[in-house]
């Protein structure tokens, strides 16, 4: 059975329902952004949301992807770097029960943590504080982790450390792996121009990016966004939320509707469309399916708190993805 190995910040991820979006402006921080945060900060934005309704659970962009994926039957593995405390227990605790095969390097610093602020309206901003898993080297990756894979997905929130990236990437291509990237964030994206346009014209198989992210990155709205970055890549997929998505490949370009959703928290739902599309590549379906199953996945997860919704729910979900196959 072919394999997927994500490389990315192994983050606990606190969801914090907002009443309005006073603290984003008065802090500013921009709202559908994410935005790393410092120590003090941290203290602060704690004391600000202690009385507000709250959910914690493991989380990081490459982590949330791979695990729907294991939850969908695939096998997974996950690198990344965590502190000797009771968060990092967490987050390798959830890689297990999710069904992850963890490559988890321990560091003395504390573990990192991603505050999700949920607007009224849905839309989420993320203020990160990365802890242990800001300090993932190059020399952290396990070559036997991708030893054993066929696919490599990486985070876009890894693309500041551009060492680490040209490692795993190098290690990849000479074993062979297919290299997916996702784009993260806007932000990231425009810090980060530049060392993205190589790594995607010369190493990436699959880039997904959102709206934001792509016009950042080639200037363009989605439809246009897609072919432009399927001229420097195999596989292209833009996201445009509930509008629905673009996918091209070669001379393919697909529309994907958007399916109907009551959002309340659009926390991993980038993830778990990357999860949706991924699945569907590996097991050989055409890329209307694949799409498909990705909007299938980012609208039901939407529908929840957090980037996680429950495994029993994966039966049902799993159930209908074997309907596309006939």
């Amino acid at each position: 059975m072919k394999r997927i190995i994500g490389i990315g910040n192994a983050l606990v991820d606190e969801l914090i329902r907002l009443e309005s979006d006073d603290f984003l402006t008065e802090h500013h921080l921009p709202k559908g952004s994410m935005q790393l945060i410092d120590f003090e900060f941290a203290q602060k934005l704690s004391q600000y949301t202690s009385g507000l309704e709250s959910k914690m659970c493991s989380g990081g962009s490459a982590a949330n992807t791979i695990c729907g994926l294991a939850l969908l039957g695939i096998k997974t593995a996950f690198i990344g770097k965590i502190g000797n405390d009771r968060y990092g227990e967490a987050f390798l605790a959830d890689l297990e029960a999710c069904g992850v095969t963890p490559f988890l390097v321990k560091s003395d610093s504390m573990s990192g943590f991603c505050t999700s602020l949920i607007s009224p309206d849905g839309e989420r901003t993320m203020a990160t504080f990365l802890g242990a898993a800001a300090t993932l080297e190059p020399s952290d990756i396990d070559e036997n982790a991708l030893q054993i894979g066929d696919i490599l997905y990486l985070e876009g929130y890894l693309l500041h450390n551009h060492k680490l990236i040209e490692k795993a990437v190098s290690i990849a291509r000479q074993k062979g792996l297919i290299i997916a990237l996702d784009l993260a964030s806007y932000n990231i994206v425009e810090e980060n121009l530049d060392f993205l346009q190589i790594l995607v014209s010369e190493c990436a198989d699959i880039v997904f990016a959102n709206e934001a992210e792509a016009l950042a990155f080639v200037g363009a709205a989605p439809e246009e966004a897609v072919d432009r970055i399927a001229q420097m890549c195999p596989v292209a997929i833009v996201k445009a939320g509930a509008e629905g998505s673009w996918i091209k490949t070669g001379d393919q370009k697909q529309f994907i509707n958007a399916f109907t959703a009551q959002a309340i928290d659009t926390t991993g739902a980038g993830d778990l469309y990357a999860a949706g599309f991924l699945y569907g590549y590996l097991n050989g379906l055409d890329i209307r399916s694949c799409g498909r199953i990705a909007s299938r996945m980012a609208a039901k997860i939407v529908e929840v708190i957090g980037a996680k919704y429950p495994q029993s729910d994966y039966a049902a979900l799993k159930e209908w993805i074997s309907h596309l196959y006939y």
